[in-house]
C-alpha cells in the first residue's frame, strides 16, 4: 500500500520517518488512566491471574532451572541505579538529566536472558497447564514440581508449539517448551543472529530459517500450525497471553520500588523508556505500569529509525494495516529484536491511549550508548536493549514534554527507568565486537539530540 491523503499523519513526521531521521512523536490520543479504567479494554483481574499461574509453576521452575532457585522459582530481574551512566550521557550528549537514572535489568532474567522470558515463558506454561488439567493429569492445587517427571515429558511430547521470531522470543519459548517435552519449531527471520539459532538447536529446537522479515516468519509459523491439530501457535502479533505475561512485571516492580524506597507520586513521577519491536513487550509492561502507578507513570517507546512500526501504526491510526515498507523503509537494523515492519494488532489498540509518545534512534547511537554503559557501569547489553537509554537525554527538549507537562521541580524528583531488554546470553566474542563498534562511534562528533 502507499501512504495517501486519507491517512492521519503529519507530513513533516512522514518526511522525517522516510528520511530515517531520529524523530519524536507525542501521542495526541493519550488519556488519563482514571478515565480509561472506567471502560477497560482488558479485564484487570487477568493480570493477577497471570501472576498466580507463575507462582503455581515456581516449584517446577526452581527444580528444572537451578538459576531460578535463589528467587524460589520466580522469573524476575533486579533494578540498578546508574549514576555513572547518567554522567556519561550528560557529558557525551551535552545534555542535563534531572532526577535519577535506574535500569530495569531484564537482560538478566533467568532461563532466556531477555524481556521475552516474561511473555514467552508465561504463554508456554499456561498452555501446558491447560493441557494437563484438561487431561486430568494435574490439579490446580498440586505441587507443580511433578511436571519435571518423564511421565509428563512423554505426555507433552504428543503436542507441538510453533512461533515466528527475530530471536529473543524464540529463545524463551524454545527453551521452556523443549524443557517440558513439547516438540518445538521456531521460524526465524533474516535479522536473527546466528548464535541465537545455534543456541536453540543445542536445546533440541527445530529452527526454520527464512530470507524474509519478522512478519513473514510469523505467517509461516501460523500456516504450519493450521495444518496440524496438535500444534499450538504462539502469535507475537496478536497474543493476549504474551501481553499479560509482560504486564506482570509491573506488580513485581512496585515491590522492588518499595524496597528501594523509590517514591512514585505526583511530585515524584516515574518516566519509563521501553524498546519496541512488534509492541507486545512494551505494551504489556505499559499496561501493567498504568494499572499500578496510574497517571504518575509516563511511558515512551523507542524504535530504530529503519523500523518505526508502532509509531507509524499509531500515528496513522492504521495499526497492523500499515508497515514501514509501505513508506519506503527497509526494516534493516542491528537492533535485531526491534527489526519489525508491522506492529501488533492487539498491543497497538490496547495501549494507544496509554503510551505518552514514541521516538526513534539510529544504530550509531545504540552502539555509542552500548559502549558508554559498558565503560561507566560494566553492564553489557545487546544493541536493541539500548534503545530506551536515549530517552532520558530527550527530556530536557521542550517539545518532548508535551505529553508529560511536568514542572522543573517534578522532573528534578523524577525516576527515569530504562528497560534493558536483553544481552546476558550474547557470546563474549560478539559482545566485544559490539563494544568495539561503539567505541569507534564515540570518537565521532555527537549530534544534538532530536
Amino acid at each position: 500500500m502507499s501512504v495517501n491523503n486519507d491517512v492521519r499523519i503529519d507530513q513533516p513526521l512522514l518526511t522525517a520517518l522516510k528520511s530515517k531521521h531520529e524523530t519524536f512523536w507525542p501521542n495526541s490520543l493519550l488519556k488519563s488512566y482514571h478515565t480509561i479504567k472506567k471502560n477497560p479494554s482488558l479485564n484487570r483481574n487477568e493480570l493477577y491471574q497471570a501472576e498466580k499461574l507463575l507462582r503455581r509453576f515456581a516449584p517446577y521452575l526452581s527444580l528444572v532451572f537451578p538459576e531460578t532457585a535463589e528467587m524460589n522459582g520466580m522469573i524476575e530481574s533486579p533494578i540498578q541505579w546508574l549514576p555513572s551512566m547518567k554522567k556519561a550521557l550528560q557529558e557525551h550528549y551535552h545534555s542535563s538529566i534531572p532526577g535519577n537514572l535506574v535500569l530495569k535489568c531484564d537482560h538478566e532474567l533467568p532461563i532466556a536472558g531477555s524481556i521475552k522470558a516474561r511473555g514467552g515463558i508465561y504463554e508456554v506454561l499456561k498452555y501446558a497447564e491447560t493441557l494437563a488439567l484438561k487431561n486430568n493429569r494435574l490439579n490446580i492445587h498440586d505441587d507443580y514440581s511433578k511436571l519435571a517427571s518423564e511421565t509428563f515429558r512423554q505426555f507433552f511430547s504428543q503436542y507441538s508449539i510453533s512461533v515466528g521470531s527475530t530471536g529473543n522470543l524464540a529463545l524463551s519459548i524454545g527453551t521452556m517448551a523443549a524443557k517440558l517435552g513439547f516438540n518445538v519449531t521456531v521460524h526465524m527471520s533474516h535479522e536473527a543472529k546466528e548464535w541465537k539459532k545455534s543456541l536453540l538447536r543445542s536445546k533440541g529446537v527445530n529452527v526454520v530459517e527464512h530470507a524474509n522479515d519478522f512478519s513473514f516468519a510469523v505467517d509461516e509459523g501460523r500456516k504450519q500450525c493450521m495444518a496440524d491439530a496438535t500444534c499450538y501457535f504462539i502469535d507475537d502479533e496478536n497474543s493476549l497471553d504474551l501481553f499479560l505475561g509482560y504486564a506482570v512485571a509491573a506488580l513485581r516492580l512496585k515491590k522492588q520500588f518499595e524496597e528501594e524506597k523509590i517514591q512514585v507520586n505526583e511530585n515524584h513521577p516515574l518516566i519509563v523508556y521501553l524498546p519496541c519491536g512488534v509492541g507486545g513487550g512494551p505494551g504489556g509492561v505499559t499496561y501493567g505500569l498504568k494499572h499500578v502507578f496510574g497517571d504518575h507513570v509516563h511511558c515512551y517507546f523507542a524504535e530504530p529509525t529503519h523500523s518505526p512500526c508502532m509509531l507509524l501504526g499509531l500515528a496513522t491510526g492504521k495499526h497492523e494495516r500499515i508497515s514501514v515498507q509501505d513508506i519506503g523503509l527497509d526494516n534493516k537494523t542491528d537492533a535485531d529484536g526491534l527489526a519489525v515492519g508491522r506492529p501488533s494488532a492487539l498491543a497497538g489498540r490496547l495501549i494507544e491511549r496509554l503510551v505518552n509518545g514514541i521516538y526513534t534512534v539510529d544504530d550509531q547511537n545504540l552502539y555509542k550508548m552500548l559502549a558508554l554503559l559498558h565503560s561507566s557501569e560494566s553492564i553489557s547489553l545487546e544493541p536493541s536493549a539500548l534503545a530506551g537509554m536515549y530517552g532520558p537525554v530527550l527530556t530536557q527538549v521542550h517539545s518532548h514534554l508535551e505529553t508529560i507537562k511536568l514542572t522543573k521541580d517534578q522532573l528534578k524528583n523524577a525516576t527515569h527507568l530504562v528497560w534493558a531488554t536483553g544481552g546476558s546470553l550474547v557470546p563474549p566474542a560478539i559482545m566485544e565486537d559490539y563494544i568495539a563498534v561503539g567505541e569507534r562511534c564515540l570518537k565521532e562528533k555527537p549530534e544534538n539530540p532530536i
